[in-house]
């Protein structure tokens, strides 16, 4: 069953195509997991092996290939015909004789591309050196170009269906950072309360289930939150830690990530004193999003928020994010930091996450927000706010 109409995907491959006559490319090699689902639906968890589409600027369907055991997930998942799904044997996984982009190079020939402007996607997770080396061998009469980011930068303006499923996600995080809130408490071990966040994540609501999300539940605690990205060991939690949480919502790959901040017991001055200046700053920065800002604008009023505290942020404070597959849920394209002019389009959709880390703990608190005609539309209602642990099952905050 397709995520999304016949008719939606066979316009996102329209546009793919636009943007690849405007580029001068005629083949385009997709490898990013995240794309061939925008492009076809395609749903496995084969990215470990390689896989791609290959879309010609001519041809309605692009050509799915991939290893034989993962052809019938294409022809499952996907709106593609038959003929257009291709599987290659499995001596040809991990071999150190022969290689997949071999066997796509052989379709391309079989296909009349092979003196063509072909484009790949040089710096997606999953396309190697080898990748690029092998097919350029086996090509040697086409034209090589860096298709990086392209079917990206289409899918930057979501459609009103993609948007609901984010909704969805928006749900299943709202339920997730609760129930991180209730499980966290002196004396539980971190690991047991990261279960539960999985569970409350993938179990979802009673009206629709979760999908894993590409990144793990972020939650670490005491002298851990000095740094974004660690997450749960198996120590317990102890009096006056400080636990960041950054957890995503995920609804057939779409996703809404949601951060907030927890203190066990009082809170640190300086973690109180962090937390005030963070939502600030982002609460700021959420009231400036509008069609026709900048990227770059959004990042300015922030820090213009942020500047009389004395406190210091040297990285983005936000990035575009949606469809994906591990290890990100961003899409690598807009980031909201100084020099990026995207202006900001409805449908476009960000999470905005403008944490602050000292040497010796940290704040982390964020939304994700959709770009409306007018203005904003959070996804999530989450108090904003430092939390307190002061007893189980209440919300306390400065």
């Amino acid at each position: 069953m397709l995520n999304f109409t016949v008719e939606e995907y066979k316009q996102r491959m329209k546009n793919v195509q636009k943007s690849m006559n405007e580029k001068g490319i005629e083949v385009l090699i997709v490898t990013d997991p995240a794309n061939i689902n925008y492009l076809t639906g395609f749903d496995g968890w084969s990215f470990y092996v390689h896989q791609c589409l290959i879309v010609m600027v001519d041809r309605e369907q692009p050509i799915w290939v991939g290893r034989g055991q993962d052809a019938n997930a294409a022809r499952i998942t996907t709106w593609l015909d038959d003929d257009n799904i291709m599987s290659y044997t499995d001596d040809y996984v991990h071999s150190l004789v022969k290689h997949p982009m071999e066997f796509v190079a052989d379709i391309i020939k079989g296909k009349g591309y092979h003196k063509k402007t072909i484009a790949t996607e040089m710096d997606a997770y999953y396309y190697t050196a080898k990748c690029q080396e092998r097919l350029e061998a086996s090509l040697p009469n086409a034209k090589f170009k860096d298709g990086n980011l392209l079917v990206s930068w289409v899918k930057i303006i979501k459609s009103d269906a993609e948007i609901e499923y984010m909704r969805k996600a928006a749900k299943i995080v709202e339920k997730g950072m609760q129930t991180a809130y209730d499980s966290i408490d002196v004396g539980v071990r971190q690991c047991d309360a990261a279960a539960k966040v999985f569970h409350a994540l993938i179990s979802g609501t009673e009206e629709f289930g979760g999908d894993y999300a590409s990144i793990i539940p972020l939650m670490p605690a005491g002298e851990r939150t000095s740094t974004p990205h660690l997450s749960w060991t198996d120590e317990p939690y102890k009096d006056g830690d400080t636990v960041i949480l950054e957890l995503a919502g995920n609804y057939r790959r779409y996703h809404c990530p949601l951060s907030r901040t927890l203190i066990l017991g009082d809170a640190p001055q300086k973690v109180r004193d962090l937390a005030a200046v963070v939502v600030e700053g982002l609460t700021a920065a959420l009231d400036a999003v509008k069609p026709g800002a900048s990227c770059e604008e959004l990042e300015r009023v922030w820090a213009r928020s942020i500047e009389k505290s004395g406190f210091i942020k040297d990285s983005r404070i936000g990035y575009s994010m949606g469809l994906n597959y591990p290890p990100d849920w961003g899409e690598h394209t807009a980031s909201l930091r100084p020099g990026d002019k995207t202006v900001l389009k409805p449908n476009m959709t960000f999470h905005m996450i403008p944490g602050i880390w000292l040497d010796d703990c940290g704040v982390d608190i964020s939304e994700s927000f959709r770009v409306t005609e007018d203005g904003v539309e959070l996804f999530t209602s989450y108090p904003r706010k430092l939390l307190v642990r002061e007893s189980a099952g209440a919300i306390a905050g400065i």
